[in-house]
């Protein structure tokens, strides 16, 4: 018949539409995980593992680190997305925020709580029964301190960042642990780093956004004439604080003197942009400062797992 093409047609335009909804759902749920976070996170939990691990490639426990990475990252995932249903009316006032998936309305709160939850419920089991009991606690005390402490206390109090960066360090520790099985001076000195880091990383994005952040309710920034000196603070103090961390290897004798030498000059390095934004305090010393946060944390973790091999 002639009208068959046509109709063929019609049936091939909605299978593309289908395919595409499906699509654009699953992305949606992709980004609720904050895949970008997830990254940093998978990638120091890994450096972290490996620092810990025995030093033999022949006896490495390849099978446990891959275990590892995927109950920490479902636990973010999880985190990260039952974040996002707890802002989601924040969320929707802020440009910056505004198009994400439960915010814009793409996904309904009930579907993330189930999704999130699960991701959550699955990455802590997982890390209990495959990896570690260890492991499994501080994936835990993790997820709790970012959604119970973290999360309510943006719109409480300026100093959210210091609460937030308690857990937030904590994929150091369970990666090191589930290498390891125990917590020495080694874990903590990466936990030191990854705390300190969180600082001028976060008050780069804090001060781009100080008027979506305003604008939404959030207190990360203090009110008035304050905030500029307070994003100035806790910018460079902290990498102020990195650089020191930097050199106890040194101060210990337990590291190489060439990758420790280049630690110290990433750690300056982040300190002169953490100095720049403090001091020119404009949008474009923030987004350079970001970008250096960005680069500096894998390059770090990087030299730290050359100095243990």
């Amino acid at each position: 018949m002639a009208t068959e093409p046509m109709l063929a047609a019609f049936d091939l335009a909605a299978v593309q539409y289908n395919q595409s909804v499906k699509f654009s759902v699953l992305s949606d749920y992709w980004t609720l995980t904050k895949p970008e976070v997830n990254f940093l996170i998978a990638m120091a939990t890994m450096a972290a593992f490996w620092i810990g691990s025995p030093k033999s490639l022949a006896h490495f426990p390849w099978l446990l680190l891959l275990h590892t990475l995927l109950g920490t990252v479902f636990v973010a995932s999880g985190a990260g997305t039952l974040n996002q249903l707890i802002e989601r009316s924040f969320d929707g006032q802020m440009r910056r925020t505004a198009r994400r998936p439960i915010a814009a309305g793409r996904i309904e709160p009930a579907e993330a709580l189930v999704f999130g939850t699960l991701l959550s419920l699955a990455g802590v089991l997982y890390l209990a029964l495959v990896v570690r009991p260890a492991a499994s606690l501080l994936a835990l005390l993790t997820l709790a301190g970012y959604l119970f402490l973290y999360t309510p206390l943006k719109r409480r109090t300026h100093l959210c960042t210091l609460v937030g960066a308690f857990p937030g360090a904590m994929p150091v520790l369970i990666g090191y642990v589930a290498a390891a099985g125990r917590l020495d001076s080694k874990a903590w000195l990466l936990y030191a780093i990854l705390f300190l880091w969180q600082f001028p990383h976060f008050m780069s994005i804090a001060w781009m956004y100080r008027e979506d952040y305003a604008r939404a309710g959030y207190q990360v920034l203090p009110p008035g004439a304050v905030k500029a000196r307070f994003m100035a603070w806790q910018s460079v103090l902290p990498s102020f604080g990195l650089v020191s961390v930097s050199l106890v290897p040194l101060i210990w004798r337990q590291a190489n003197p060439v990758l420790a030498a280049a630690s110290l000059l990433l750690s300056l390095a982040f300190l002169y942009f953490a100095g720049r934004l403090a001091v020119v305090q404009s949008n474009r010393s923030a987004r350079r400062l970001l970008l250096a946060s960005i680069v500096y944390l894998p390059l770090v973790f990087v030299l730290a797992a050359f100095a243990r091999s």
